[in-house]
């Protein structure tokens, strides 16, 4: 129990920020585009932000040395991950376009905005150092195969190569990488430079659920709940997967701070880019909108649960 109760205080902590977010939608005080607008703010300076900090102040070179496990174990996450989203898909739905919904719900969980937060406020900034360089091989799939394959229409133009490796050169990716540098190179940052990168890094996970309470409030909620497939899909995710995980990264022995970050990466609720990129090209979004809403609320019991069974098992 000694996890259970922080992890579900942060969850309650960024809980409170889901349902602000809620309100000031729904009573209609914002812009209609706020949302759209804190977003580009969260990917192009919060996030961005976050990571060159955490790396370029928070990183030791002995961390840096051993950041290849994560690398593996993000590719290990998404090897497994893929075929199983790909496979279970095919037994919930006959059309085409809402499998692939189904498919990009198990592959990718929201492992950048619900992730980073609840790393860093659960384990502290080291531990999310090492969980971005874990999640790049899950971002690299995601926009060079999740987006195009499973997210974008079959009669949409797909993005091209060139569009698809620009995508990957994210602001987060080349802070990430001017943090590593600097820490190997042992650059020493002005104070005032060093503050204002952790000033903004701050404001990611507060952020990042304002825009989930934003998103979930424009859903039709008695619509989005009245899919069972959705519910099914939801337990594999938020329960099946993260307890299939612990046991077998248990079995094989991986070493314990991977293993924890891998669980992280499998146990956050579903990604709402299932959301997004649908309603961009027209599509309706209702079934998505039913996983992201009903996967986030309860996520704030079965993260704290998972990490507690994680705890048991493997530590």
């Amino acid at each position: 129990m000694n996890v259970f109760i922080p992890t579900l205080s942060k969850m309650g902590y960024l809980f409170c920020f889901i349902v602000l977010g809620y309100v000031l939608k729904k009573i209609k005080v914002l812009p209609d585009n706020t949302a759209t607008v804190l977003g580009k703010l969260e990917n192009n300076a919060f996030i961005p932000a976050l990571a060159f900090s955490t790396f370029a102040t928070g990183v030791t070179l002995d961390e840096l040395a051993s950041s290849w496990q994560f690398l593996v174990g993000g590719i290990a996450v998404i090897a497994i991950a893929i075929p199983v989203g790909l496979i279970a898909s095919r037994f919930f739905s006959k059309d085409d376009y809402i499998r692939k919904i189904y498919a990009y719900g198990l592959c990718f969980a929201n492992f950048g905005f619900m992730g980073n937060a609840i790393v860093e406020g659960v384990y502290g900034k080291e531990a999310l150092a090492s969980y971005l360089i874990l999640t790049t091989p899950i971002s690299v799939a995601m926009y060079s195969w999740g987006f195009p394959a499973l997210l974008i229409p079959s009669n949409e133009e797909k993005p091209s190569m060139a569009s698809r490796l620009k995508s990957l050169l994210s602001p987060q990716f080349i802070c990430m990488l001017a943090g590593i540098i600097i820490c190997f190179a042992k650059i020493p940052l002005p104070k005032f430079f060093a503050e204002s990168a952790s000033a903004l890094g701050g404001c990611m996970s507060p952020v990042a659920m304002l825009i989930t309470g934003m998103t979930i409030a424009e859903i039709d909620i008695k619509k989005a709940l009245g899919t069972v497939p959705v519910y099914i899909l939801t337990v594999i995710r938020l329960i099946v997967m993260p307890i299939a995980f612990i046991i077998a990264l248990m079995l094989l022995k991986v070493p314990t701070d991977v293993a924890m970050l891998m669980v992280c990466a499998v146990a956050m609720p579903l990604g709402m880019n299932s959301i997004v990129v649908p309603k961009a090209y027209g599509k309706d979004s209702t079934v998505a909108s039913g996983m992201v809403l009903i996967s986030h609320v309860l996520a704030c019991l079965t993260i704290p649960f998972i990490f507690m069974l994680f705890n048991i098992l493997v530590k």
